[in-house]
């Protein structure tokens, strides 16, 4: 069999797959809406959320290695994630217990079928370009912090499509300080080869969700949010097989 027809052949596999991934991800996002119309109680409804998430890549065929979930402390934490694709919220959402506020850029509140689930499940939305509405954003997210639930953010705001770290923004690290609550840092690995930007159609390949130890109130970077921003960014990087960013702005 000649290279080309192998290379022709691999790509047709890979449409395919592509498209019963997109059937997989349409079904069990369904169920997901279902059980946020139906389930009573917070939850429930992110115990429902959560599966379905897990459904999703375990019925793909994909993959999913994670390490460190011992980690994340029992008691109320805040976990920071870097962010490389649009699927890393429905990885999070399914392999972070299932007690964590998601704290999401208030554009996906607007579209219907996301925006419902997403509020039946506790995630809190935020602005990222108006000055005034982030400030409001900012004190919302201190009161439910110091409401007792757990908040899981994506700092950098949204991806590049190039791979890399990018700048982290304060306010997981301000609600940490605030509220007197670790950081916990997380790594997202595979995900923009699965999801690549500007792509419709996902493709094969395998994911790894790393949980590192929680940095504590004591650590003296609590002293500064841009401090312990880049603190959990250099422990993040320490793990990620991307570059990072902010270095080669400085160069």
């Amino acid at each position: 069999m000649s290279n080309s027809v192998v290379r022709a052949t691999g790509k047709i596999l890979n449409v395919l797959w592509g498209v019963y991934a997109w059937l997989i991800f349409i079904i069990c996002v369904s169920v997901a809406i279902l059980g946020a119309l139906l389930l009573p109680g917070k939850d429930r409804r992110r115990r429902c959320a959560s599966a379905a998430g897990r459904a999703i890549f375990r019925l793909a065929g994909v993959k999913a290695t994670v390490r460190g979930t011992n980690l994340v402390p029992e008691r109320q934490c805040i976990v920071v994630a870097n962010h490389a694709s649009y699927i890393d919220g429905v990885i999070l959402n399914a392999y972070l217990p299932p007690r964590f506020s998601f704290v999401i850029k208030g554009e996906m509140g607007n579209i219907p079928v996301a925006g419902f689930l997403l509020r039946r499940i506790g995630s809190q939305f935020v602005e990222r370009f108006d000055t005034s509405g982030s400030a409001r954003d900012a004190r919302r997210l201190l009161k439910v912090a110091e409401s007792g639930e757990s908040l899981a953010f994506f700092p950098e705001g949204t991806f590049q499509a190039v791979p890399g770290l990018d700048r982290f923004r304060a306010g997981a690290f301000a609600a940490a300080i605030n509220s007197e609550l670790p950081i916990v840092p997380v790594i997202i690995s595979g995900s923009r080869a699965l999801m690549p930007a500007a792509t419709i159609l996902p493709r094969p390949g395998h994911l790894s969700i790393d949980m590192l130890a929680p940095i504590e109130p004591g650590n003296p970077a609590y002293a500064s949010s841009r401090d312990l921003a880049e603190l959990a960014r250099q422990r993040i990087l320490t793990v990620l097989d991307e570059p990072d960013l902010l270095a080669k702005t400085e160069q």
